[in-house]
């Protein structure tokens, strides 16, 4: 994944495993799915690897390989990161779309599921761990970030959104994960 593209971010801080990041705007293909996190995870990430592999208006497709290649004329990348965001049960699963398309451009998803969105700029503070996403973990990694956002008078604009950047046989101690909180842009 370490070739794949990224949105693109200016670190303004950093700080440890923490940074604030001004994100660019992005458009993104997001699902909905219901359940506890792992699975919907899974569920999600399943359903938009479909529409990236070519099931979409377009059937534009990628070939999954090691390393991710492209091919077939209209391309999806794969990029990376996998976001994930819980509201109670329901989590919202979303992959960035690489930034050679826009709304008007990108095939459109078979399934209705499947929703394109364009997102503003944003900042985010944003603190990095490797190792596995499990739920203790992330648990951890959360309530450092929030202990330092109250310490430092920051105020989240919304939930925590977790970003996984690697495939599954990815060793641990190589992952690259992150949970990401928006803030207001005078921070």
């Amino acid at each position: 994944m370490r070739d794949s593209e990224q949105p693109g971010y200016q670190v303004l801080s950093s700080f440890g495993h923490m940074e604030i990041r001004q994100y660019a705007p992005m458009m993104i293909a997001e699902v909905a799915v219901r359940g506890e996190r792992k699975k919907a995870m899974k569920d999600g990430f399943r359903l938009l690897a479909d529409y990236i592999f070519g099931n979409n208006t377009m059937q534009s497709a990628i070939a999954m390989t090691v390393p991710v290649q492209q091919q077939v004329n209209q391309k999806i990348a794969m990029t990376a990161p996998v976001q994930q965001q819980s509201s109670g049960n329901l989590w919202k699963v979303s992959f960035f779309i690489p930034a050679e398309y826009r709304l008007e451009t990108v095939p459109k998803p078979n399934d209705p599921s499947i929703k394109l969105r364009s997102l503003p700029a944003k900042r985010v503070i944003v603190i990095q761990f490797s190792g596995y996403h499990s739920d203790s973990t992330i648990a951890k990694y959360e309530k450092q970030l929030v202990r330092y956002m109250k310490e430092n008078q920051m105020q989240a604009l919304g939930a925590p959104k977790y970003a996984f950047y690697n495939p599954p046989w990815t060793l641990p101690f190589l992952r690259r994960n992150e949970i990401m909180l928006e803030i207001d842009r005078k921070v």
